[in-house]
């Protein structure tokens, strides 16, 4: 059931792939790992749609990994003296400085202390895909909490904000930056992650697999809760999420379609201090401020305790399977996951259909980086 190649030390990730392609934890799924500039494990197996076999060229929506990646294109632009970290965003972008955000900082917003978790107005998931529309809701609105204070994750507005100050900042929209000067370079010509599928590529998706119940009982939280203020507003559902409209959408937060192997050798660039494949995107400088801490604690919207630095996650205990060190990652609902690894310069990548009752960690995605980190041990 498995395609795909990997080093001979890591034949129990492929192992693992197929037994749980084979007993149905996964209907079809990616995974890759990128060491040591080296595509070391690149595997694939199962269905994108009853009938339609995952392939090489298969890209599935990977929910949150996307965060990753416009945060990545962030930083680019942050190295190349376009954006100041340490800047105002109404510094760029004045009408976010309106209700109380003048103060608030391009850095908390990469780092999800930026007070705005989500909208106050009812939004659709139609009204999300429309970004300048809901980036301006963002930017009249005041702050849920005092900016800078305290993590609270961004869980679907994350890209509106990001793209509102690079739209504001350069002219283009982070979706553009994303493609022409962070994919495009490190793909080698054949890119495998969009932040809105091109219409040659749309036969390529995978359909997602909603989860089962959440173990979570919502009915339990306040109705004011932050959790419940964001995770339905809007509503996202697997079938709105699978049809084009939404896949052409450049939602920076979660429409991001991708498989392991090109979130891998995009991401690979962390976790190889800025240069991979002779492709330099970031100096050591700005690498290093990705393990800047933003914010650490409980998150007022997850309810886990997390570390958040420039544009992504710190090990943290409620993610165990992410090995310590000067480690970071992030992961998409339902159980997709990228981790950069700089000591070790390595990168993991899975992205996957069949979603699991997954927000931080769940074990099936916690085995395959389990897996893959102890594989690595055995180069």
């Amino acid at each position: 059931m498995i395609d795909g190649t990997c080093a001979e030390a890591f034949a129990p990730l492929r192992d693992v792939l197929d037994r749980n392609l084979a007993d149905g934890t996964d209907v079809g799924a990616s995974l890759a790992v990128v060491h040591d500039g080296e595509l070391v494990a690149d595997l694939w197996g199962g269905e994108a749609r009853p009938g339609v076999p995952w392939t090489r060229d298969t890209i599935v929506q990977v929910w949150s990994v996307t965060k990753t990646m416009v945060g990545l294109a962030v930083l680019v632009l942050a190295d190349r003296g376009e954006i100041d970290l340490d800047a105002p965003v109404a510094s760029y972008w004045p009408e976010f400085g309106a209700a109380g955000k003048e103060r608030v900082l391009v850095r908390h917003l990469m780092g999800h202390t930026s007070g705005l978790p989500g909208w106050d107005a009812p939004i659709t998931a139609e009204q999300c895909i429309d970004l300048e529309a809901s980036e301006a809701l963002l930017a009249a609105q005041a702050p849920w909490y005092e900016p800078g204070s305290a993590p609270a994750y961004q869980i679907i507005d994350h890209g509106h904000l990001l793209d509102g100050v690079v739209r504001a900042a350069t002219g283009r929209p982070l979706a553009e930056v994303l493609r022409e000067e962070v994919v495009a370079p490190l793909s080698g010509g054949s890119p495998g992650f969009h932040l809105g599928v091109p219409d040659d590529a749309l036969a390529h998706c995978a359909d997602l697999l909603p989860p089962p119940p959440s173990q979570l009982d919502y009915s339990t939280l306040p109705p004011d809760h932050f959790l419940i203020r964001t995770a339905i507003n809007p509503v996202l559902t697997t079938g709105f999420c699978n049809d084009t409209p939404w896949r052409r959408s450049t939602v920076g937060g979660a429409a991001g379609h991708g498989n392991a192997r090109g979130i891998a050798q995009v991401q690979s660039v962390v976790s190889h201090g800025g240069e991979v494949g002779g492709v330099r995107l970031l100096s050591p400088e700005t690498v290093d401020r990705i393990w800047e801490v933003q914010a650490s604690g409980p998150d007022l919207v997850l309810m886990a305790p997390l570390t958040y630095g420039m544009g992504y996650a710190l090990p943290t205990p409620s993610a165990p399977a992410v090995p310590d060190g000067k480690v970071c990652w992030w992961t998409g609902y339902g159980g997709s996951i990228v981790v950069n690894d700089a000591e070790r310069r390595t990168t993991v990548a899975y992205a996957m259909n069949q979603m699991a009752d997954h927000m931080v960690g769940s074990p099936r995605t916690d085995e395959y980086v389990d897996t893959a980190f102890a594989c690595l041990e055995k180069l």
